[in-house]
């Protein structure tokens, strides 16, 4: 009889372990995905990003598109820092052109940031400005697709691109009809956003990954790689033929790559 009870408590503590498997085996935290917050750039708005956060949003990934500003590399960094201070768990910084700057600074002193993915974006050196670098390589004709500067009150400009060159410039690879609304709803840019100097890049200390179109005609190919390289990027992407919008016209492969960020060790 004895030995009968001592089998029975034994499947009784088997049976209460398999249960209750989180007391036998605490849930690790790397298990956690990552917040996937999407950064956009001069000329387009949160929604340029539509196609890469439904793929994100199906593989489980939680996701926000911050509003950029575009009014000051510093002062957007900042908007930016206080969306992912905001987040609870790791973080991968996603910016698109401009918005490359943006994540770059926003970074710093976030230690929740575990990546950041360029997307057709600008990975400044301290002091660099987006003005200089998109100009340092030839291939870039943003300056004749520009629209008459609008003044800022209290100072300053906003750039647009003409509506009618849009399509060309800045989303060669998306349908004509899209580009012409994405041309009605283009955020502008402030002057002084492109010709403010970079403080110290978070691409030094963190992991890096780049994607971009050979078909960019905001920033050259040629500076896009070269960014790339000078960040050691653990991944670069080079779609063929792409346009500055990679995002829009290639989001399974944007998605793709932010997913790579997200699972690496």
């Amino acid at each position: 009889m004895k030995a009968i009870n001592t089998i029975a408590l034994a499947l009784s503590i088997t049976a209460a372990a398999a249960a209750t498997p989180a007391l036998a085996a605490p849930a690790s935290v790397a298990t956690v995905k990552p917040t996937v917050i999407l950064v956009h750039g001069a000329f387009a708005d949160a929604g340029s990003w539509n196609g890469v956060a439904a793929k994100l949003r199906a593989d489980g990934y939680s996701v926000i598109g911050a509003a950029n500003p575009l009014r000051s590399v510093k002062g957007d960094a900042a908007v930016v820092s206080d969306i992912v201070k905001s987040v609870k768990g790791p973080v991968v910084l996603v910016g698109h052109s401009y918005g490359g700057a943006v994540i770059s600074t926003a970074a710093n002193g976030n230690p929740n940031v575990k990546s950041l993915v360029y997307v057709a974006a600008f990975a400044p050196d301290q002091g660099e400005t987006a003005l200089e670098l998109s100009g340092r390589f030839p291939g870039g004709t943003l300056g004749q697709a520009l629209a008459e500067p609008v003044a800022i009150a209290g100072g300053g400009k906003d750039f647009y691109i003409q509506q009618d060159k849009f399509h060309q410039q800045f989303a060669a690879d998306v349908p004509k009809a899209d580009a012409q609304l994405m041309a009605v709803a283009q955020r502008p840019i402030a002057e002084a956003a492109l010709t403010e100097a970079s403080g110290a890049p978070a691409w030094k200390n963190l992991p890096s990954y780049f994607i971009y179109g050979t078909g960019d005609k905001n920033i050259p190919a040629a500076a896009l790689g070269f960014m790339a390289e000078r960040a050691k990027s653990r991944k670069t992407v080079e779609i063929k033929g792409a346009s500055h919008v990679v995002m829009t016209s290639n989001p399974a492969a944007v998605a793709r790559l932010i997913e790579d960020a997200a699972q690496a060790k």
